[in-house]
């Protein structure tokens, strides 16, 4: 193993630094590489990969959504951002597939099953968007 490979390893799995540098290591692996990864689909036309980051945003922003609620209560966990840090990987990697598994077995359904509800709110939020910005301009 190369010399930056055994930092790397260390500083993730150090107790000491592991805060600062997993919440680093988190933000990378689960925005900005799918980021560009994201823009490659894109730009290259690649209709399968444009699937698999969709797939993936979904996932990921549902994922951040709970986290929100979840968060002050997750952190106490020992582990905590290891363990976000692995699950990240795994929705990424071709060999797993885990953002489609989980999109196709737990989300898609649950969305499904709560379509007409979540319009309504979606659409009584766009609603109070467009309100508040047309009564901020109004102002100016």
């Amino acid at each position: 193993m190369d010399l930056t490979s055994e930092v790397g390893l260390r500083l993730l799995f150090s107790p000491i630094s592991s805060s600062v540098v997993l919440r680093t290591a988190c933000c990378t692996v689960g925005t900005v590489l799918p980021v560009y990864s994201t823009f490659k689909a894109i730009d290259n036309n690649d209709q399968n990969e444009q699937k698999k980051w969709l797939l993936y945003w979904t996932v990921y922003g549902s994922f951040s959504v709970a986290e929100v609620f979840a968060d002050k209560i997750l952190t106490w966990f020992p582990l905590y951002h290891h363990a976000k840090f692995a699950f990240l990987v795994w929705l990424q990697l071709p060999s797993s597939n885990g953002a489609k598994h989980l999109y196709m077995s737990h989300l898609r359904p649950f969305l499904l099953r709560h379509q007409a509800r979540l319009d309504q709110i979606l659409e009584f939020i766009y609603n109070g968007m467009v309100r508040l910005c047309f009564y901020d301009v109004s102002r100016i």
